[in-house]
């Protein structure tokens, strides 16, 4: 976690987590544009109350109706573009400049109640940096300089004794480090409860020894996902059922240490030669494999599979001094949803299973194919 961002280091990480927060944010930007549109509008009796009708209360009644349009123009803006992170930071920024530039407009030309405007300035402050979510840092940006800004028009315009205008300044400074710290608190809270709901969930899906997806969720998620995209786009769709050839031989003779030193290797090879983010690995039995291959036709399936056969056999694992040499059967099924009929891939993991089984009767550490129809 970065420090001063509060922000996860890793890139990545920091957008899957906004991705996960988005919805949730734009509620509540919802409801914060709508409460500060409503608060603007609705202060503009204090303008007619304190300056009467005159060309300082047509302007503030403008600014205050400017401020008000880019809070409800950000909401059309926000239902335009949904699931844009840039978007919706965007927005959130420009709502809080534009509420803190009507401010200090406010303030300057209704110069005589400085000490009321302070307590004003205290809550738009806190509304920068609690109820508008944003980067921690930009609401920063936004709220220091425009209390600066406040206490420079306060010095000029407001007739302070050094005593008011310190004690203003002080005042303010504690607002501004109690919102940092607030909102500092709260980003925190959120990445790690967001941590956490991460952890539970990749144990709830993953073999804790390979790191594998597991087969609880192949069936209740990952293939049902893979063969309803395949169908939706017209895609080839492939799998490959691997297992290890003779592996009793491996635990009798090196123990079940040695053979979970031989699986780990098998998973780290299948996940290192197949796509990040884009393929899928599943421990699917006690030394069996399978991988989802999405936009993937017979040919490539099969290429991949002999590839991870020759580089399994070419690598002995090695384990407390000793070379485990190893082997693999892999059986490749796959359907071109463009051209398959509906129900070819309804028996595509049987299938590859079965074809598994025939490369291990007809001498093991093979592949055999089938294109599904």
């Amino acid at each position: 976690m970065a420090t001063l961002r509060c922000e996860f280091s890793d890139r990545a990480a920091e957008q899957a987590f906004l991705r996960h927060h988005l919805a949730t944010t734009q509620a509540q930007l919802r409801v914060t544009f709508v409460f500060c549109s409503l608060f603007y509008l609705s202060f503009a009796v204090t303008d007619v109350i304190w300056l009467g009708y005159s060309l300082h209360t047509a302007v503030l009644a403008s600014a205050r109706l400017l401020v008000a349009a880019s809070a409800l123009g950000s909401l059309v803006l926000l239902r335009r573009r949904p699931v844009s992170i840039p978007v919706t930071r965007m927005v959130a920024s420009v709502v809080e400049l534009a509420g803190a530039a009507g401010f200090l407009l406010i303030a300057a030309l209704r110069p005589t109640e400085f000490s009321l405007h302070a307590i004003s300035m205290s809550i738009v402050v806190i509304v920068i940096y609690i109820y508008i979510p944003n980067r921690l840092l930009y609401a920063a940006a936004i709220a220091a300089p425009a209390t600066a800004g406040f206490l420079l028009l306060a010095d000029r315009l407001g007739h302070l004794r050094s005593v008011e205008l310190a004690t203003m300044g002080a005042l303010l400074a504690l607002t501004n480090l109690f919102g940092y710290v607030a909102a500092r608190r709260y980003q925190l809270l959120l990445r790690n409860e967001y941590s956490a709901q991460t952890v539970l969930k990749n144990l709830s899906v993953r073999d804790p020894l390979t790191g594998c997806y597991n087969r609880r969720h192949l069936h209740e998620q990952l293939l049902e996902t893979e063969i309803s995209r395949a169908q939706r786009y017209r895609l080839s769709l492939t799998v490959i059922m691997s297992d290890l050839d003779h592996f009793k031989a491996v635990n009798d003779n090196y123990g079940h240490n040695g053979g979970d030193a031989v699986l780990q290797r098998f998973a780290a090879l299948l996940q290192s030669m197949t796509r990040d983010s884009v393929d899928s690995v599943v421990r699917y039995g006690g030394e069996e494999f399978l991988l989802i291959l999405p936009e993937t036709d017979l040919a490539g399936g099969a290429l991949l599979a002999e590839r991870l056969r020759h580089a399994l056999a070419a690598t002995p694992v090695e384990h407390e001094g000793q070379q485990i040499a190893v082997t693999a059967s892999f059986g490749v099924a796959s359907v071109d949803f463009a051209s398959s009929t509906h129900a070819a891939h309804i028996n595509m993991i049987a299938s590859a299973d079965d074809l598994l089984y025939a490369a291990k009767n007809s001498g093991r550490n093979r592949v055999c194919t089938q294109q599904l129809v």
